[in-house]
């Protein structure tokens, strides 16, 4: 493998790797922050792999963050629930009095003032 591998962001060729210059070993500032020990750079990925074991603070965290996401998911969707409830007992109220208003219309157009006006109170055949 003689072919070195180009950087694929302008950020990459900056990383924290051992150079061949004095200055890289000691860095100033800021620096100092951002760039760790080769030692604790090749242990990083090693501890925090894939499968490496959480602290009881990070499972903690991480519960409490999915409990409160399943309790604002509950709060959308019971506030969803009570809006269409209310939209359909509107919509029920409608209908009912579309229904009341056209069977009063009905019985007034085929009242013929010689019997009582309901249907069911007729008892002669």
């Amino acid at each position: 493998m003689a072919a070195k591998a180009q950087p694929r962001s302008p950020e990459a060729s900056s990383a924290a790797v051992p150079g061949s210059t004095g200055s890289t070993k000691d860095p100033q500032g800021s620096l100092k922050r951002v760039f760790m020990k080769q030692a604790d750079a090749s242990n990083f990925f090693r501890r925090r792999s894939r499968r490496g074991v959480k602290s009881q603070d990070e499972l903690d965290a991480e519960q409490r963050q999915i409990l409160a996401a399943d309790e604002r998911k509950r709060e959308f969707h019971e506030e969803k629930r009570n809006e269409f409830e209310s939209y359909a007992e509107e919509e029920h109220d409608e209908q009912d009095e579309r229904s009341r208003e056209s069977t009063e219309q009905w019985r007034e157009f085929h009242y013929d003032g010689m019997h009582p006006a309901y249907e069911y109170n007729r008892h002669s055949t």
